[in-house]
């Protein structure tokens, strides 16, 4: 109802649209077609001939919903302002193209190709007036006025038609003849820009003919005008005062001034319209038009299967832009891993400019330990004097049985007794055999923890040097770790490597979006709806169409596909030159994290060093004191030894017989006497003891 009583407005306008999209969405539902089950009949009244069509197809009533749109387009055109090069030709453009031109009058090709250039040419005179307003450059204004020119002339061929003639009756003389003054009116007025523009460039002579050609096509508007409104004829002496005033200078001006000659119109380059206008399109499922489709949920089982089809094109799309991805892809990670540069650390020549982190974390922990060193230096210098204590221990104890074993071994010669084998010391007393077991058992202790002790003072001068640094101030630890040298040829030759890898990042990275965007517009590609209004012939035609939207997403693929060849190439011409440089950086980083590695591992050794020193000193002390108790005992041992043979001796001496009276002799040759005679005389001989002390 709306549409048959549609306002004249804009919103009538917008009714047409919707009820024509609601149409199309409709038909392909119900069988509303010529000679289908559910058509019905709709009656058409002939604007010329005034006669009623009546059709059972809903096509026919599309037609006439469409015929009134650009009807009524064409209505609010010639009340709106001239200044908008939109126009009614769209409707009518697209009745002609998608109808059949039999079901009215109205609807024939003949008629609807006059109706779309009359539309097309009022939108372009709408144009000229403004560009003239604009003040536009002449030759721009010429060729949008021979544009109009063009547009009347073939909307004057269609009315020159026979079947056209008989269509429209008496009208088609007097729509004729106007037509055709506009055809020399507007022709006047592109000769008059080209003449002005002639004028710009100081062609004074083609100026001339292009006024006067201007002039004699007026002559001929202005005859063809009789019999039309005043103010058609004001506009018309208007424009002959105008370009007649511009004929006459420009003749008087180069008959007295230029003297150019004036060239025949026939050799001149004729004018080239420029069409501008557009007609307003009408597409039937646009929804932002037509609104919802209102029987979007009758989807015809047909319109499925061609989703399905549809989809499977889709698929087979995406496969085939998948394996050329895939490809390059295998070839480029190829590529990359045999070149082994990581474009996180090609460049890392940042990393020598500061201190590392896990660095300055000692350096940090340091410094609020500032007696760090001495504590260290002080701890192994208190294990070193019990380590010697002990030491001077042992050795005394050691002294004190070899001592005793010489002693014991001189009694037994003294007394006459077998000498031991060579090498084998007499069995000591059982007190120092148990001070002698314990001793070795020491010995042996604390020749272990020396080789320890030795150690550890070996680690602590190797760390010791590293902990004052870390103590010191930042300076001194930044200038002890190793940074590279590079001259301004290897920085230039890292800066382009950096560049060529960045390049090929860059070239991943688009190409992983572009295949995201492809996926995307894959998955959201729905066009069921499209499919319930395509007739089943049509539908290769707009899965054609419609697969068209992906054209542009493969043009960038493959543009970043073909470039990966280039960018190879240059990556690998970068990569030798690269070498040299890749060599020193990596002798340089090795050095840098040895020594990082180093100063950590001495930072965390302190500890150790400290606990060691420590359990050293706890067991240097513990040690001390049973050498200590050790050693007074192995004193009591060899007193008591000493004692034991001092009885022995005299025992013995008391076993030998008594000497033969003889006179008395000085007390040395009684002695050697004795001696010679195998006798022995306590009395004179010095204490055992002395005797062997003298003789060690």
């Amino acid at each position: 109802q709306s549409a048959v009583n549609v306002p004249r407005d804009f919103e009538g306008c917008s009714t047409l649209r919707k009820y024509f999209g609601q149409l199309h969405y409709l038909q392909s539902r119900i069988p509303m077609g010529a000679e289908q089950e559910a058509a019905v009949p709709i009656t058409w009244t002939e604007i010329f001939s005034g006669k009623t069509v009546t059709h059972e197809d809903i096509k026919y009533e599309q037609a006439c919903i469409l015929y009134n749109l650009g009807a009524l387009h064409s209505m609010l055109g010639a009340m709106d302002k001239r200044v908008s090069e939109e126009c009614a030709a769209g409707a009518f453009t697209y009745l002609r193209d998608h109808f059949p031109h039999s079901y009215s009058v109205d609807m024939s090709h003949q008629i609807l190709n006059l109706n779309i250039n009359l539309m097309l040419g009022q939108a372009q005179e709408c144009l000229l007036e403004k560009s003239m307003l604009d003040n536009r450059k002449s030759f721009l204004v010429a060729r949008i006025s021979a544009q109009v020119v063009d547009y009347y002339k073939e909307a004057c061929r269609a009315l020159e038609n026979s079947e056209t003639a008989s269509l429209l009756g008496k009208i088609q003389k007097d729509w004729k003849k106007l037509v055709q003054m506009k055809i020399y009116y507007f022709a006047a007025v592109a000769h008059l820009h080209m003449g002005k523009q002639a004028e710009e460039q100081q062609k004074f002579g083609e100026r001339v003919i292009y006024f006067q050609s201007a002039l004699d096509k007026l002559n001929e508007a202005i005859k063809l005008a009789k019999g039309q409104p005043e103010t058609v004829q004001e506009a018309l002496r208007f424009t002959m005062d105008v370009i007649g005033g511009k004929y006459n200078s420009a003749k008087k001006d180069n008959d007295f001034i230029y003297h150019e000659a004036v060239p025949a119109l026939d050799t001149l380059q004729s004018v080239k319209g420029a069409p501008l206008v557009k007609a307003l399109p009408v597409n039937p499922t646009d929804p932002a038009v037509t609104g919802p489709d209102i029987f979007a949920k009758l989807v015809p089982m047909a319109a499925h299967e061609a989703s399905s089809l549809y989809s499977e094109e889709k698929a087979k799309l995406l496969r085939d832009v998948m394996a050329k991805i895939e490809a390059k892809n295998e070839v480029l990670d190829q590529f990359m891993d045999s070149m082994q540069l990581d474009p996180e650390t090609v460049d890392n020549l940042d990393m020598y400019s500061h201190i590392p982190p896990i660095l300055m974390e000692k350096c940090a922990a340091l410094s609020v330990r500032p007696d760090t060193v001495k504590n260290l230096v002080q701890s192994m210098q208190v294990l070193s004097g019990v380590f010697t204590d002990v030491e001077a221990s042992l050795k005394e104890i050691r002294d004190l049985l070899e001592e005793d074993e010489a002693q014991e071994r001189k009694l037994q010669e003294l007394l006459g007794k077998v000498p031991a084998p060579q090498g084998s010391p007499p069995p000591p007393s059982p007190g120092l055999a148990e001070v002698s077991k314990e001793c070795s058992k020491y010995l042996e202790v604390h020749e272990k923890a020396s080789f320890t002790n030795t150690e550890l003072h070996k680690a602590m001068n190797l760390h010791i040097g590293n902990l004052r640094l870390l103590s010191g101030p930042l300076e001194q630890v930044r200038a002890a770790l190793p940074s590279p040298t590079l001259t301004e040829d290897d920085k230039q030759v890292l800066q382009n490597l950096k560049r060529i890898l960045s390049k090929v990042q860059e070239m991943r990275d688009q190409r992983t979006s572009l295949e995201q965007q492809l996926r995307e517009m894959i998955q959201k590609d729905d066009i069921t709806t499209s499919l319930v209004t395509t007739d089943r012939s049509e539908m290769k035609k707009l899965f054609e169409e419609q697969l068209k939207k992906y054209d542009q997403i493969k043009v960038y693929l493959e543009q970043n596909l073909a470039a990966q060849e280039n960018v190879l190439k240059a990556l690998t011409e970068a990569n030798v030159k690269y070498a040299a440089v890749r060599k020193a950086l990596a002798e340089v980083e090795h050095k840098w994290n040895t020594t990082i590695q180093t100063l950590v591992a001495s930072y965390e050794a302190y500890e150790d060093l400290m606990k060691k020193s420590q359990e050293g000193k706890d067991f240097y002390t513990d040690l001390e004191g049973k050498a200590a108790k050790l050693l007074e005992k192995a004193r009591a041992a060899c007193q008591a030894a000493e004692a034991n043979r001092q009885q022995i001796l005299e025992k013995e001496m008391k076993k030998q017989p008594p000497p033969r009276p003889t006179a008395p002799k000085p007390a040395l040759q009684r002695k050697q006497l004795e001696l010679d005679a195998g006798g022995l005389d306590t009395g004179d001989l010095p204490p055992l003891g002395s005797l062997v002390l003298s003789e060690l």
